[in-house]
């Protein structure tokens, strides 16, 4: 792989080590970052090992019972190259962004389970994900812009293979036409919370178990000095509705069955499946089978837009539809036992109505000066509207809120993020490379 500094690289930029790779003084500056899923932890990691110091701030960390569980802890949390089969995200803005955010995640989870010692201790191993479509891909044109920029994008074991609707046992009655595969992250996401929580701590993160109500910006200088910070990033996934006052912020429902995956009722599966929407009929009720490193299987997946209470049982229509589905997608799965200790996982996607926000609050704080007015741009940092792709997105999206961080610390002039234009895309894929292809 070609070196590229604009991208973030594990043991270049971060590191899985206990210590940071930069160990910040008492002159370094302070971040207090907001929220304690995936973009809160992985934020923080980028942060502390460029010599930051940290202070996280969440009303709740992740949790292992059986009561609801975080976000982060639901999420099917399988790789997939944008637009991801669950996701929303088709604006041009995050597709444009999203693309560098995926291939830069990519290539550290990669790089984490490539060690047998880092794959066990934080959940993340690589398997082979198979996506199934309706037709040739040919005849989607989506798709195959999709898939020719996969199969450059440095994604590893990429091969279109018909023969995997028989290989998988996929019923042939559902639909399947045409298959591909490559070898994706599938992150074990428990385990993986877990293991990021502490891993913050150890570089000397301070956590701190609060609930920060209202606008932060209209608080902003009374929280930096209550905390001593010099620049706050929002990373609270859904509570951008309230936290950055923004009311494009809406939660889409979701839900996972989990069932016993120990090859004793249906031969085993190490491999992710997935249909497309349009093969499934809806975009809203697609298939989504993905395996677990705890003889656990998920299967999914529906989505609900505007739907905020999570009241799902097994006997919810569309949860029993969601089975249903899975199982004429893969009839042994009619056998499968369901999981006595966490049957099902709920929980609420942060999307908002435009594209993900990786970006600097735009709002300026009016000041007298001298008899005079002047502007003064904040120092909040705004990372949310993941949607159900947060596992995906996490690492490229925090190398971008570095630089913004060091953007805020200097008070340059924030620009939203339509106005970007010096993007890299990382390592290998190019967009004239692909426009060539075409």
């Amino acid at each position: 792989m070609t070196e590229n500094n604009a991208t973030l690289r594990l043991w270049r930029d971060i590191s899985p080590a206990p210590e940071p790779l930069t160990l910040p003084s008492e002159y370094s500056p302070h971040v207090l970052t907001t929220g304690g899923g995936v973009i809160g932890l992985v934020t923080a990691w980028v942060l502390l090992d460029k010599g930051y110091r940290v202070t996280i701030v969440a009303k709740e960390w992740a949790s292992f019972g059986k009561a609801q569980r975080l976000t982060s802890q639901i999420s099917g949390a399988l790789w997939e190259y944008p637009p991801a089969v669950c996701g929303q995200h088709t604006d041009s803005i995050s597709l444009r962004h999203s693309k560098i955010w995926a291939m830069t995640s990519y290539y550290i989870w990669d790089d984490i389970a490539s060690s047998s010692e880092l794959s066990k201790a934080s959940g993340v191993r690589m398997k082979g994900v198979n996506f199934f479509f309706p037709s040739l891909i040919e005849e989607i044109p989506e798709q195959l812009f999709k898939m020719r920029e996969i199969t450059i994008s440095g994604v590893r074991g990429f091969k279109r293979d018909p023969t995997l609707i028989q290989q998988r046992g996929v019923s042939p009655f559902y639909g399947a036409v045409d298959a591909y595969e490559h070898l994706a992250p599938i992150i074990d996401t428990d385990q993986a919370m877990s293991w990021l929580k502490d891993l913050v701590e150890h570089k000397g993160a301070r956590l701190i178990t609060k609930s920060i109500q209202g606008d932060l910006f209209l608080q902003e200088d009374h929280l930096r000095s209550e905390y001593n910070v010099d620049v706050i990033v929002n990373a609270t996934g859904h509570g951008g509705i309230e936290l950055a006052s923004d009311k494009t912020c809406y939660p889409i429902r979701g839900g996972l069955i989990r069932v016993i995956n120990d090859g004793k009722d249906f031969p085993k599966i190490d491999h992710a499946l997935a249909i497309t929407a349009d093969a499934a009929g809806s975009m809203n009720e697609i298939v989504f089978i993905v395996p677990r490193n705890d003889n656990i299987l998920l299967l999914g997946g529906i989505a609900e837009p505007y739907e905020s209470t999570l009241d799902y049982t097994l006997d919810t229509p569309i949860i029993k539809r969601m089975r249903e589905r899975c199982e004429r997608f893969y009839p042994p799965l009619k056998n499968a036992r369901i999981d006595p200790d966490y049957p099902l996982a709920q929980g609420l996607r942060p999307f908002r109505q435009s594209n993900v926000r990786i970006e600097r609050e735009l709002r300026f704080h009016q000041e007298l000066f001298r008899g005079g007015l002047i502007m003064r741009p904040s120092r909040i940092v705004h990372s949310y509207g993941h949607g159900g792709a947060g596992w995906s997105l996490s690492f490229g999206c925090a190398n971008d809120v570095l630089r913004l961080v060091e953007e805020a610390l200097l008070d340059v002039v924030p620009k939203p993020m339509g106005l970007e234009d010096d993007q890299v895309l990382p390592e290998k894929i190019s967009f004239p490379q692909v426009m060539a292809k075409l």
